[in-house]
């Protein structure tokens, strides 16, 4: 499948490398090509820049966001929560309609530091915004509540965990949970309409915190019943 992972931050990374390496043609879109494989600082985790890990993975294509998306026949919006609707505006409404589309971004504001807050909550989310914003898009709502490593590869927790899905369009998610089943999700637990995404999205403070009490991001939330 011709997949566009729109982000290069850790979480774009993540994906786009798996999605690679399960034999998906991979675009990862950005603002400005040239600007994001001329930095040569490392990002504010102190990780090496985009250029680094890009020349070990030449056959992941940069291209802009409109022409990344433009190219696939899934899109994934692996931003930032405050990136996410410049970023989707810049892809354009009319390059991503009919297409599914995961939002894994989360509404995170860090204005006031450490935890942040949620720009948006309770009754509306960051994903509903996306599927108003574009409504010929199939928004499906997954993979915001676990830390990159485990997006594509839960089985490094050697245990089972939970991830869920929102979304307005039965086929969508589907195709959407097949995906999960082939980064090794087992448990894929569907929330309903988009608005499920009010749920996971609020799961992130809870999320943080347990970071904190952990000391690590490297453990994911299981639903027993």
């Amino acid at each position: 499948m011709k997949i566009a992972v729109l982000g290069t931050g850790m979480v774009g990374q993540a994906l786009a490398n798996r999605l690679s390496s399960l034999g998906h043609v991979v675009t990862v879109g950005t603002r400005d090509p040239q600007a994001t494989l001329a930095r040569t600082e490392p990002d504010g985790m102190g990780r090496p820049p985009y250029s680094v890990w890009a020349a070990e993975r030449p056959d992941i294509r940069l291209a802009t966001f409109a022409d990344a998306a433009a190219s696939a026949e899934l899109v994934v919006n692996a931003t930032s929560g405050f990136g996410a609707m410049p970023a989707l505006e810049q892809a354009g409404a009319h390059t991503l309609a009919g297409k599914v589309l995961i939002d894994i971004s989360n509404p995170l504001d860090f204005s006031k530091g450490f935890p942040p807050s949620l720009f948006v909550k309770d009754t509306d989310s960051l994903g509903e915004q996306i599927q108003r914003a574009f409504p010929d898009a199939r928004v499906v709502k997954a993979l915001n509540t676990l830390t990159a490593n485990l997006m594509v590869n839960p089985k490094e927790l050697g245990a089972e965990s939970t991830v869920f899905i929102a979304g307005n369009h039965a086929e969508a998610k589907a195709s959407v949970t097949d995906l999960l089943h082939s980064f090794g999700h087992s448990d894929v637990i569907d929330l309903g309409d988009i608005s499920g995404a009010r749920g996971t999205e609020m799961l992130l403070p809870v999320w943080l915190r347990l970071m904190g009490t952990l000391g690590t991001a490297n453990f994911n939330f299981s639903i027993v019943r």
